[in-house]
C-alpha cells in the first residue's frame, strides 16, 4: 500500500460542495486499489483499500454487473475526477454525503456499459498520524516557506530602495510623479498588514480558499517531504528528529533545497536565510558611482 499513501500525499486537496456538505477531499486511484481522504474542517476521514475489498463490494451493491476490479477502479477513477477537478460531472451520475455515527459515507450512483452503478466509499475517522502527514506536517512546510519568501521579498525591496537612492544621488529624477515611493520599512509594513489585511488574510471560511490559491505549494512541500523520507528513510516516524521537527524542515528548505518542482515556479526556495521579520532588514551599503543621467523612468 506505499504505492497508495505516497500517491495520496502528492494529490492537492479539492472543495466539493454535496448539497448541504462542503467537504474538502483528496483521492488517489491505481489498478491496485484506491485511498481518499475526506474532511469538513472539523474531523478528517480515511478510506484505502484494495482489489479484494472493491471486488467485494461491487457484488454487494451490483447485483447484476460483473466486472474485473481494474475495470471498477478505472470507472470510479473516471467518476471522482470531475468532481476533484471542479469540472461538469455527467448528467448520469450523482454523490450524496451521509454520516453514519462516527463514519462519512460517499455514495455514488452512475451507469457502468449501461446498467446501474452503485458505489459507497466507506470513511472512517481518520487515524492523528495520518491528519499530521497530510494537513499538520505540510501546512506547517507551506508557512515557513512563505516566511522565507517574505523575507527575501524584503531584502529584495530595501535594496531596491538603495538602487533608487543611488539614482537621485546622481542627480535623476523622475519623469512621472505618480511613479513614486516611499523606502519600505519592514516593521511599519508588518504593523499595518496585521491590522489592515490579517482578518480578511485569515479567513479560512469553509476551506475554498485554501484549495484555490495554494494546492501548487501544497503538492510542492508534499513532495518535497516524500523526497526527504526517501533520502532518510524513517524521518516520517513521529519521534522528533532534526529532519522532521518544524526547525529541521526549515533548514532543509533552507539549505538543503531538493530538486526543484516545474509546478510552482513562482515560489523559489532561498539558499540562506535572511534577517527576520522579527527586526529591520540590514541594508548594505552600494559603493556610489557616477551614473549618466537615465531616460525612460527618469528625465
Amino acid at each position: 500500500m506505499e504505492e497508495l499513501e505516497e500517491g495520496l500525499l502528492m494529490q492537492p486537496w479539492a472543495w466539493l460542495q454535496l448539497a448541504e456538505n462542503s467537504l474538502l477531499a483528496k483521492a488517489y486511484i491505481t489498478r491496485q486499489g484506491y485511498a481518499l481522504l475526506v474532511s469538513d474542517l472539523q474531523q478528517v476521514w480515511h478510506e484505502q483499500v484494495d482489489t479484494c475489498v472493491v471486488s467485494q463490494r461491487a457484488k454487494e451493491l451490483n447485483k447484476r454487473l460483473t466486472a474485473p476490479p481494474a475495470a471498477l477502479l478505472c470507472h470510479l477513477d473516471e467518476l471522482l475526477c470531475p468532481l476533484l477537478k471542479d469540472t461538469a460531472c455527467p448528467s448520469k451520475v450523482s454523490f450524496v454525503c451521509d454520516r453514519v455515527g462516527e463514519a462519512l459515507i460517499l455514495r455514488v450512483r452512475s451507469e457502468l456499459s449501461g446498467l446501474p452503478f452503485y458505489w459507497n466509499f466507506h470513511c472512517i475517522p481518520a487515524s492523528p498520524s495520518l491528519v499530521s502527514q497530510h494537513l499538520i506536517r505540510p501546512l506547517m512546510g507551506m508557512s515557513l516557506t512563505l516566511q522565507c519568501q517574505v523575507r527575501e521579498l524584503a531584502t529584495m525591496l530595501c535594496m531596491k530602495d538603495l538602487e533608487i537612492q543611488d539614482y537621485q544621488e546622481s542627480g535623476a529624477v523622475l519623469s512621472r510623479d505618480r511613479l513614486k515611493t516611499e523606502p519600505f520599512e519592514e516593521n511599519s509594513f508588518l504593523e499595518q498588514f496585521m491590522v489592515e489585511k490579517l482578518p480578511e488574510a485569515c479567513s479560512v471560511g469553509d476551506g475554498r480558499p485554501f484549495v484555490m490559491n495554494l494546492q501548487s505549494l501544497y503538492t510542492a512541500v508534499t513532495r518535497q517531504e516524500i523526497q526527504v523520507r526517501q533520502k532518510h528513510p524513517g524521518s516520517g516516524d513521529p519521534q522528533p528528529s532534526s529532519s522532521t521537527s518544524p526547525q529541521g524542515t526549515e533548514n532543509q528548505l533552507l539549505n538543503e533545497p531538493e530538486e526543484p518542482v516545474s509546478s510552482v515556479p513562482s515560489l523559489p526556495v532561498p539558499e540562506k536565510e535572511p534577517t527576520g521579520p522579527s527586526g529591520p532588514v540590514q541594508r548594505p551599503q552600494l559603493s556610489k558611482v557616477k551614473r549618466k543621467k537615465l531616460r525612460g523612468l527618469f528625465s
